[in-house]
């Protein structure tokens, strides 16, 4: 039996690879066993009564009351967030580590957020050896864990997945110089400098719309965006948005900006570029991790994200190439392969 260790995973790109994985095992004929967070319990998952599936709530103390008890009942364990079991499994352990926060905070991360990763550090240093492969998204993020953890590059593969969208797509015309930014708003995503500089970008042009999936619980950024309405800015919140309803505007945008100072993967990046969307990036190693980006900016300076947004205006800009490939069906044959 195969375990899918998903349990401190509940939202955002982790969630969206978490149901796409769950998707692809159960069309195969394979024994699962799934640990899922509690907070996803009123998920729709579709799920063979073959296979197995229990709701904890994330925590330290209970993932290792689970892993005591059920020891010996795996052969082979997926974990998909970061950190593997607390205690020696004896069984193939492989973990999907997608984090670089374990080793690129910024200095517009709160000294919580620091504190918070200081200490995960340490519980994973303690458990680095019970894993048996790590699996990465982008030799970016290979490299930053060797160096932090000192795990050895042989152990370390890079294995992105990712879920396509539906094949069957809504044929939209673009609608020119529109901006879509799809992420949520903690600090380092960079909000705040993207919608300051588009301000002033549309002081100058009168040209643009700018479209954002900022969720309520950013009280700061939200109230940014209604200050810029009442002020007639063409600024968009489409508010947490469901991944299947995001496919008309990654349709109709012309453009995906991507202000982030530091990201594991940049879902975003890839799903634009399978729309057709082309890419306004941060000069920074993540985004040329996945991508040839159409325009680069300095994601610190909000005027190099002003000069951005004016040099969108020319004509024949390049489009954006995608330079990584979905490698599901290799994550899934190493993970069910005792």
């Amino acid at each position: 039996m195969v375990l899918i260790d998903a349990l401190h995973i509940n939202t955002g790109g982790g969630k969206a690879m978490l149901d796409y994985l769950v998707y692809k095992l159960e069309l195969q004929d394979i024994k699962c066993y799934y640990l899922f967070d509690y907070r996803i319990k009123n998920n729709t998952y579709k799920i063979k009564p073959s296979n197995e599936v229990v709701y904890i709530k994330a925590g330290l103390w209970n993932r290792f009351i689970f892993y005591y008890t059920n020891r010996k009942k795996f052969k082979s364990i997926f974990c998909l967030a970061n950190i593997p079991p607390s205690l020696k499994i004896k069984c193939k352990v492989i973990t999907y580590f997608h984090s670089v926060q374990y080793f690129s905070l910024t200095e517009n991360d709160s000294s919580i957020l620091k504190f918070m990763f200081a200490l995960k550090s340490l519980f994973l240093k303690n458990a680095i050896n019970n894993s048996s492969v790590w699996l990465v998204q982008t030799d970016l993020v290979k490299e930053g864990l060797d160096d932090k953890f000192k795990i050895g590059i042989d152990k370390i593969l890079v294995m992105p997945f990712y879920p396509p969208f539906s094949e069957s797509k809504i044929i939209v015309n673009k609608e020119p110089f529109t901006y879509l930014y799809v992420s949520a708003a903690n600090p380092h995503k960079n909000h705040k400098r993207l919608i300051e500089s588009f301000c002033t970008f549309y002081d100058k042009h009168n040209k643009g719309r700018l479209i954002l999936t900022v969720g309520k619980e950013f009280i700061d950024v939200l109230n940014l965006i209604d200050e810029k309405l009442k002020s007639k800015y063409p600024i968009e919140n489409l508010g947490y948005i469901e991944r299947n309803d995001l496919l008309k505007h990654y349709q109709s945008s012309e453009y995906l900006i991507f202000p982030s100072l530091t990201e594991s993967f940049g879902l975003g990046l890839v799903e634009a570029i399978e729309n057709n969307c082309k890419i306004m990036g941060a000069d920074l190693p993540y985004t040329y991790a996945v991508c040839k980006p159409s325009i680069v900016f300095d994601p610190s300076c909000s005027c190099s994200i002003l000069e951005a947004f004016e040099y969108s205006l020319e004509k024949s800009i390049p489009e954006s190439t995608s330079i990584i490939s979905n490698k599901i069906d290799e994550v899934i044959n190493m993970i069910t392969k005792y």
